[in-house]
Formats: C-alpha cells, sequence, structure tokens
C-alpha cells in the first residue's frame, strides 16, 4: 500500500531504525517513543488490524514480539516491558503493528491506557461474559473479517 507509512518503511523509502527484518515480519524503533528503545514490530504485508492478519502469520509475528521483550532487559538496562496493540481505536497507523516498550520500576508511566471501570453486579459481568462466549463459538472463518 503506497498510502500506508509502515508499507513505505518497509519498502525502504521512509527511513526507519530497523532492529529486525526477515521475510516474514519488521520491527523498528518508534519515531515517538513512549522511552527510548520501544519498538513496533509488524508484518511485511498490510493488515489492518489483528482480526485481519491471516492465522498462518499469527505466531511469526507474536514470536517476533516475545523475542523483542526478551532482549530489551539486558540490551536497554530495562527491567521488563510493556506489550500492546490497538485495533482501529488509538491506531495512529492502520497497518497491525504490537509495540514493544522498554519498563523500569518508577519509570513514571502509570496507567498507560486504561483508566479502570467497575461491572455494577455479577449480572452485568455476566452478560459482558455470556455476549463474549456467544461470539466465540461462532467459527472463526466468520468473524476474522477481510485479509488485507
Amino acid at each position: 500500500m503506497t498510502d500506508c507509512l509502515f508499507c513505505r518503511i518497509i519498502a525502504g523509502e521512509v527511513p526507519a531504525h530497523m532492529v529486525l527484518d526477515d521475510s516474514d515480519v519488521v520491527a523498528f524503533l518508534d519515531a515517538r517513543p513512549v522511552f527510548k528503545g520501544h519498538v513496533l514490530v509488524l508484518p511485511r504485508r498490510h493488515y489492518e488490524t489483528l482480526a485481519s492478519l491471516p492465522e498462518d502469520l499469527v505466531g511469526p509475528l507474536f514470536t517476533r514480539v516475545r523475542r523483542v521483550s526478551a532482549v530489551m532487559p539486558e540490551a536497554l538496562g530495562a527491567q521488563g516491558s510493556f506489550v500492546g496493540l490497538n485495533n482501529t481505536v488509538s491506531q495512529s497507523v492502520p497497518h497491525v503493528h504490537v509495540h514493544v516498550v522498554p519498563r523500569t520500576r518508577g519509570d513514571g508511566l502509570r496507567g498507560f491506557f486504561w483508566p479502570r471501570q467497575k461491572y455494577a453486579d455479577d449480572a452485568e459481568a455476566a452478560v459482558f461474559a455470556s455476549k463474549l462466549r456467544d461470539a466465540l463459538a461462532v467459527p472463526p472463518e466468520r468473524t476474522a473479517g477481510p485479509s488485507a
């Protein structure tokens, strides 16, 4: 896709600081990092959301995410990492990508994405759980959405 910033980075049209580049996945530094060393890991081919990512690419993508997360502590002096993915809402570039952010205790990151809420009661929680169970009972090919 020529209008996708990440596709243009993958094509070499826009510079980025690559940290991983293989046949399925690329990873590069986020240009506006939460903390220095914040990496974006994404499939080479253009898919907008996790739901549209073909099943055979889920494993390769998350294997690379796990690897980037695993090397951060030693490579960057971090104590751990935050791993996150937005789908559509808060997704600044519509190309599925996973954030891997180095973390240290006391780094000041609090409530990074989610203000917490409470269910009114167990009955309300049960309704939400039931809706999700019902949706998960539908075969995946009917819920995956477009592939590219």
